[in-house]
């Protein structure tokens, strides 16, 4: 059973709708469906306002958008990687080097599917079985407050409880993850390729299933109904 988010969204004053990355065998059940036009290079992130709406981004291996996703998410390569190391570093600048970027290349990860069907949108507690990761879009104070509740039950010696790791925005919805049974959480919308899609207020949160257990399971001990975040609610209200 998909826990229960409602007491954390309430405290943290997050109206946006929390989106699911999932990886299923049927794309209906997603209902409302919106996807790339074929051919047409679009960003994941292109898709907000429809989430908004209620509606869910389908990708597949034959239809992806960015060919970032299609890379990222899909396994599909659409570009020589001499190529993809030429774009990223000479014309977009994002490593020092053809040799950084390289490397980079070597030990990201790329998602492999087990179904036909990627869907990105709101979440659907009847499909959690399908869902690989949640994503939280949220403000400055909301982000901080998620990072603390990421560590509240996580020690200094045991793996990083929250990364910011460097990829494209649908990366890190996704890939970023070594092992999704972890409970772990990625600060992501940091491309800035695909901020343009966002308010500029707005960064996301993404966390693997155990990690959004933990932060639906914080109770009255934690941070959340203490002094520190009262005091910073109230700071916002004058």
């Amino acid at each position: 059973m998909q826990p229960d988010p409602a007491r954390l969204l309430d405290s943290l004053g997050i109206r946006i709708p929390l989106i699911g990355c999932y990886d299923a065998p049927d794309a209906q059940p997603f209902a409302p469906l919106v996807a790339p036009l074929p051919g047409k290079m679009t960003c994941v992130f292109a898709f907000y306002e429809h989430w908004l709406k209620g509606e869910t981004l389908h990708i597949t291996r034959e239809n992806f958008g960015c060919a970032g996703a299609g890379r990222a998410l899909c396994g599909v390569t659409t570009r020589s990687r001499a190529d993809l190391v030429k774009f990223l570093v000479d014309a977009e600048g994002l490593r020092a080097s053809h040799d950084l970027m390289e490397a980079w290349l070597d030990h990201g990860t790329t998602y492999r599917p087990e179904y036909p069907h990627l869907l990105i949108g709101p979440l659907k507690p009847d499909q959690d079985a399908f869902l690989k990761t949640v994503t939280f879009l949220v403000n400055p104070d909301q982000l901080s407050a998620l990072v603390i509740g990421a560590n509240y039950h996580h020690g200094p010696t045991d793996p990083a409880p929250v990364i910011a790791p460097f990829g494209a925005g649908c990366m890190q919805l996704l890939t970023v993850f070594a092992n999704l049974a972890t409970a772990q959480a990625a600060i992501g919308a940091t491309d800035i390729a695909m901020r343009q899609h966002l308010p500029h207020d707005i960064m996301a949160f993404t966390v693997t299933k155990p990690m959004f257990a933990e932060l639906c399971g914080l109770d009255e001990k934690s941070f959340l109904f203490k002094p520190f975040w009262k005091r910073l609610i109230k700071a916002r209200e004058t």
